[in-house]
């Protein structure tokens, strides 16, 4: 059954649970350098505490603990799947991406303007929340089953209320510790990218 799931997305979640387990053996060093860290985090020794480039990519590949991973990767395979064999596996590869660096720069822009004490950000949420924007862009009838309560709803008005209630709680700073700007942002940066392959505004015709 694994191997019937799309290429690129049976990689995203072979790599997202290589990278849990190493973590787990690893330790800090890789929180310290993959993490994504907000601009103008001081350096320490023996790890980058800081903001580097590559943790615009980098820190999707790592989780906070198991229920993170767990949910992040069920969400792939139940959206990321049926998308790539949509688009293909190019289209869909740069899709994923641009919602995770989307998201990324979302969330390094809210630290910022935030302040605060710096904190690391993790998971792949970011790209996971750009997967569900595209899913219910291009099946807006499917109907999904909600865990509570347990009632099918359509996929274009699922989209809706979760990134609305994304935005209530960003805004009003509810269920602190979750970046609810950075998975905005990764459906932002799908919509986005949506909009180029279609030729829609503020993109030129193709």
């Amino acid at each position: 059954m694994f191997y019937a799931i799309p290429p690129v997305t049976r990689a995203l979640i072979i790599i997202n649970v290589a990278m849990f387990l190493l973590d787990t053996v690893v330790g800090d060093a890789f929180i310290l350098n993959l993490a994504l860290w907000p601009i103008g985090t001081m350096t320490l020794a023996g790890g980058s505490l800081g903001f580097q480039p590559w943790q615009l990519i980098t820190y999707s590949f790592l989780h906070g603990n198991l229920t993170h991973l767990f949910f992040n990767m069920f969400a792939l395979y139940m959206f990321g799947g049926e998308l790539e064999r949509l688009f293909g596996p190019q289209r869909y590869f740069n899709l994923y991406f641009v919602s995770v660096i989307a998201a990324a720069v979302a969330q390094l822009i809210f630290s910022a303007l935030a302040g605060g004490d710096p904190y690391p950000t993790v998971g792949a949420s970011g790209g996971v929340f750009g997967l569900l924007l595209a899913y219910g862009l291009y099946f807006p009838r499917r109907m999904l089953i909600l865990l509570f309560p347990p009632i099918p709803i359509p996929a274009w008005l699922f989209v809706t209320l979760y990134g609305l209630l994304e935005l209530y709680f960003g805004v009003t700073g509810t269920a602190a510790g979750v970046a609810h700007f950075a998975h905005l942002g990764g459906m932002l940066g799908a919509w986005l990218l949506i909009r180029n392959w279609r030729g829609r505004p503020p993109f030129g015709r193709r």
